[in-house]
């Protein structure tokens, strides 16, 4: 899909910096300039263990070795506490990082915190988004309303990766 307007996720726009971030992943803490000169997929999901998130963690999983032979690393974000994200790795085999965001920091930096709907109610919380940042950190793709099923194979052929 090309198109001559920016797509965006709240203020961020593709051609944008990518902000900056710490975060906690088992014994070490982190941050998305460690991976300077490296391209990630950063993905913004609601829960672990729900059935999209799942879905969506899966088929990265599955697809990690072609992303890695890319140099092309994956983390995933959610609003859920470090033990939990443990727990999903260990049940999911996820060989990436996962990104707790309990105060939702992140998720604001990047504008996927924000109204939600489901079954006809209201609230505020993560839209499942994707960005691609290239290796001089710079979001070069946004993803927005991603539906899981084929997500990880979507994210491959942006990148000019064969499936």
């Amino acid at each position: 899909m090309t198109t001559d307007k920016p797509i965006s996720s709240g203020e961020l726009k593709e051609g944008n910096s990518a902000p900056d971030f710490s975060f906690r992943s088992g014994n070490q803490t982190m941050k998305l300039s460690d991976f300077k000169a490296r391209k990630v997929v950063l993905y913004f999901y609601p829960r672990d263990f729900t059935t999209g998130c799942s879905t969506e963690a899966s088929e990265f999983t599955r697809d990690y070795d072609k992303f890695r032979r890319s140099d092309i690393e994956i983390i995933g974000v959610s609003p859920d506490g470090e033990e939990s994200h443990e727990k999903f790795k260990d049940k999911m085999n996820i060989p990436y990082y996962l990104a707790p965001d309990v105060d939702n920091s992140i998720s604001k930096k990047y504008g996927t915190y924000g109204l939600k709907k489901f079954m006809g109610k209201e609230y505020m919380g993560v839209n499942r988004t994707t960005f691609l940042i290239n290796g001089n950190g710079i979001i070069i793709r946004i993803f927005n309303k991603v539906k899981p099923m084929g997500h990880s194979l979507e994210v491959l052929e942006a990148f000019g990766i064969k499936k």
